[in-house]
């Protein structure tokens, strides 16, 4: 009776604890660093692909990847210069992309709210496809964000964008207890801090950057992108806002 009792509790403390995790399935996924859990709960039926496009990763956009990168950086230095144009974002614009999108490039950025990338880029409504979570996780929703980017919008350039001081990730180098679903980044974010620890310099610093390279990777590794990828119409790349200066340098 007494073991039958232990085993409950067990299990119902252990159900708490990794339904933090599960929550969005994207963020055990992501901790796991594999697709398993998504595939279990997936529902049978037949895979169409009438989503994508008929040569899934071909821009819409005429830039090739490198141009596209460069019209970031080119973009993020009039902001950093207080240079900015502010194009594309009055009434024109609006009416412009009203019926249909053509980004020149996605980010998958951090939620915080001193990092907005159409301001950093000096960008306007339609120029980014970008997804936003707290510490700019590759979960499941947020690759498969991207895989629409590219595989029906025919973006050529993925950007993961840390930032200096994220919040979310100097909580899972605290380890402490935390409400809610909240635990469910830590638990998301702790390979980051694992794999950098050790290294010289600054901890948090040496984490957030690991965990955009890890995230890098894991797009890297969609069965969507990846043939985009190896043809060279699409590049994924790395990248760290400085929250002091504005300044976005790549990894």
């Amino acid at each position: 009776m007494k073991k039958a009792l232990r085993a409950s509790q067990w299990s119902r403390r252990n159900f708490i604890h990794l339904g933090a995790g599960i929550v969005g399935t994207g963020s055990l996924t992501a901790w796991f660093g594999t697709s398993a859990l998504a595939q279990s709960i997936r529902p049978s039926r037949p895979q169409s692909s009438d989503l994508l496009t008929s040569d899934p990763g071909t821009p819409h956009s005429t830039l090739t990847p490198d141009q596209s990168l460069e019209k970031l950086l080119e973009g993020n230095r009039r902001f950093v210069t207080n240079r900015r144009t502010n194009g594309h974002q009055d009434a024109a614009r609006i009416a412009e992309v009203a019926s249909e999108q053509a980004p020149f490039a996605a980010i998958l950025g951090c939620a915080d709210s001193r990092v907005v990338p159409e301001i950093v880029f000096d960008q306007g409504i339609g120029d980014l496809f970008v997804v936003r979570v707290a510490g700019n996780l590759a979960i499941t929703e947020n690759t498969a964000s991207e895989e629409f980017a590219v595989g029906v919008l025919g973006v050529p350039l993925i950007m993961v964008m840390g930032h200096e001081r994220c919040g979310a990730v100097q909580a899972a180098l605290n380890l402490g207890e935390l409400p809610g679903v909240i635990e469910s980044l830590v638990y998301a974010l702790r390979p980051a801090v694992e794999a950098s620890a050790g290294q010289p310099g600054d901890p948090l610093t040496n984490a957030i950057k690991e965990n955009v390279r890890m995230q890098v990777k894991r797009l890297q590794i969609s069965s969507v992108l990846s043939a985009p990828l190896a043809a060279g119409r699409l590049k994924i790349v790395g990248a760290y806002y400085d929250l002091d200066t504005g300044e976005v340098s790549l990894i």
